[in-house]
This record gives structure tokens, sequence and C-alpha cells, in this order.
């Protein structure tokens, strides 16, 4: 197994994208710590895991404060004494046209997918230089290209790829790679129980050269790739997840 005995990290692992990812890394050997701002479904996925015969633990958390993210580290290194792989997949949206969006509407957007995300790495990163060895694996977005109605989350998932290459020139040295995934539409829950979800899936059929709606599990092979060491001399990329939409 690609990732036996290694210790993961996955944050906003309560359900959806995250959620995916951290059940293949367990799959694969990680150990893993779950970690999602809603209490009840960070527990649910850790409890699903430790069934099926995998190992991990719950941590609630909030990655856009400090405190809580030094507490998501301190939790994994008490559990399991290292910390290998980070999986920076939290965030949320928040969309509105620029005159309508209120400043708590950009600031929970940014402070949720780039805050959390230079929190989580700076803390975790501190560890993985102690070991010599380290995956941080970011969640862009294609919005990162700008998308109308989304100013908030734009800017923060292109401030993801800015982060990724500075941690990756950074960090380089420590034997650490920091790679990103820029993911297109995904068949989410939360997509799936849109009103629109059938005219969204019939657009995005059109404007795709795959003709499909991506998976939760496209997303996670390119994040388990990233993760493993078959992509030792890969680092400070951003690999689009979108079937060949770039627009």
């Amino acid at each position: 197994m690609r990732f036996a005995g290694k210790v993961a990290i996955v944050t906003g692992s309560g359900k959806g994208i995250g959620k995916t990812i951290a059940q293949k890394l367990v799959l694969e050997g990680a150990l893993l710590t779950v970690t999602d701002v809603n209490k009840q479904t960070c527990e649910e996925t850790a409890l699903q895991i430790n069934q099926a015969g995998g190992r991990a633990i719950a941590v609630e958390a909030d990655v856009s404060k400090a405190e809580d993210t030094r507490r998501i580290v301190d939790k994994t290194i008490e559990a399991y004494g290292r910390i290998d792989i980070l999986v920076n997949n939290a965030g949320f949206v928040k969309d509105a046209r620029i005159n309508d969006m209120e400043e708590n509407e950009w600031d929970s957007v940014i402070d949720v997918c780039l805050k959390g995300a230079f929190l989580c790495s700076k803390y975790v990163s501190s560890h993985m230089i102690e070991q010599n060895y380290g995956k941080i694996v970011n969640i862009s977005s294609r919005a990162h290209l700008g998308n109308p109605g989304q100013a908030n989350y734009s800017s923060a998932k292109a401030g993801i790829v800015g982060l990724t290459r500075a941690l990756a020139k950074e960090l380089g040295k420590n034997n650490i790679t920091v790679n990103a995934i820029a993911p297109g539409l995904i068949e989410t829950d939360a997509l799936l129980h849109h009103p629109k979800y059938e005219k969204i899936k019939e657009l995005q059929k059109k404007d795709t050269p795959i003709q499909r709606i991506g998976l939760p599990e496209d997303v996670a092979n390119a994040v388990l790739f990233f993760a493993s060491d078959e992509s030792s001399y890969i680092s400070g990329d951003l690999l689009h997840v979108s079937g060949g939409r770039f627009g």
C-alpha cells in the first residue's frame, strides 16, 4: 500500500470531496486526522473509517483560527507521533456580485479558503522540516481563473496557487513537496440537490471536452498522486482536474 504507516491530515473532510480523499488515503494504508468545522460530520467520517478497519481521529476545528489549527496538529502528533501529508481542502462559497458583496462575505471565504491553508501549512511544516519529509496538497479550483459573482472565492483560489508556489520554493530543501489541484465542477451532494442540477449537468456536458461532471474520486486520485512518492520530483505545480475545461 502506497501510504502504509504515513500520517495524513485532510481539512474539511467531514463530507464531500474531503471525505472521499480521506477514505481513499485510508484504503492505501494512511493513518488519518479527519477535521471539519462540523463536529457531527467530522466524527461520523472518522467513525466510518474506524469501523471499516482503518484508523482515524476526529478533530472539530475552524481552520481560519490559529488556535484551532494548532490543536489539529497537536492532536495528530499526540495520536501518531508525526505528520507526513497535509491536504488543505477546507473551503466554501458565498457568491455575490461585487457591488452586492458584503465585507464579511469577502472575509469569511478568504479566511477559510486561503488563510486556513496558510495556517495549516505553517504549523504542519515545522514538523515536516524536522522529519526532512512532507507532502502538502492544496485544493484550488478552476475558479482561480476568475468567475463572475465569485470575486471572493476566485481570489482565494488564485491565492492558493501563489501560496503553493511560494511554499514549494521555500520548503523544497527540506524534502517537502507542495502542489495544488484545480477541480472543475464536481458532483457533490450539494450539487446533486441543487434545484437546477439537470440544467447544470447538460451545460457541463456541452462545455467540457470530457462530457461529464467530475466525481469526488477524480479529485481524490489526483491528491493521492501528489501525496505519494510517485510525485517526488514534482513541486509547485497546479493540476487541473476539470475534464479539459480551462475557461
